[in-house]
C-alpha cells in the first residue's frame, strides 16, 4: 500500500458557498505595508497573515492580483505586517478599501528598512519578501522576519463576516 494518493478532482465549489465556509474561520486582520519608489506609503488589509517556519523566521501573506497595490509589493521586498488591537476596527476598514491614499493624517513611521509602522497597533513585524509564488487569483508573498515590534493588547478578530472581540 502507498500513502501516495491518486489526483483526485473535487467537484466544483461555488465561489459564495467557498466564501461562506472559509469565514467560519476566526482570523486576526493586519495591515501589509511598503513604501514605492517616491518613499510613499501604501498598505491592504490582510487576514491571510500566517507563521511559516521558526528556522529561519519566514511569514506569508496573500495579496489577489486585482488589487493595485499589489505592484508596489512586488517592486519593493521591503515590507510591514501591522497586526491591529480591537480597538482598530476602523483602521482595517480604511485599509480594506479601494483608491490611494490610505495613510494620508495616519500616524506612522517608517522602519529601519523603510517600511511603515503604524502606530498603536498590537504588533508589527518587519520583513524581506524572500519568494513569490502565483495561487490562482492571489500571489503569496513568503517573508523572512528581521524584526518585531511586540505591544500590550488584544487582537481584533474576524469570524463570519464581522469584527469581533475575545471574551477576557
Amino acid at each position: 500500500m502507498s500513502s501516495n494518493h491518486p489526483a483526485h478532482r473535487s467537484g466544483h465549489v461555488e465561489k459564495r458557498e467557498f466564501c461562506r465556509a472559509c469565514g467560519h474561520f476566526a482570523t486576526g486582520v493586519a495591515v501589509a505595508a511598503v513604501v514605492d519608489g517616491d518613499g510613499a506609503a501604501h498598505g491592504i488589509t490582510v487576514n491571510s497573515f500566517t507563521s511559516v517556519s521558526l528556522e529561519p523566521p519566514l511569514v506569508l501573506i496573500c495579496i489577489a492580483h486585482t488589487a493595485s497595490i499589489l505592484k508596489h509589493f512586488r517592486a519593493n521586498p521591503q515590507i510591514a505586517i501591522n497586526v491591529l488591537a480591537e480597538d482598530q476596527q476602523a483602521l482595517s476598514e480604511r485599509f480594506a478599501r479601494k483608491g490611494q491614499g490610505r495613510f494620508e493624517g495616519l500616524e506612522w513611521r517608517a522602519a529601519a528598512t523603510g517600511a511603515p509602522l503604524i502606530a498603536g497597533v498590537l504588533a508589527a513585524v518587519e520583513c524581506r519578501i524572500a519568494r513569490t509564488e502565483t495561487a490562482g487569483d492571489h500571489d503569496i508573498l513568503i517573508a523572512e522576519v528581521e524584526r518585531t515590534h511586540l505591544h500590550r493588547g488584544r487582537p481584533l478578530v474576524y469570524w463570519s463576516s464581522g469584527y469581533r472581540r475575545l471574551e477576557p
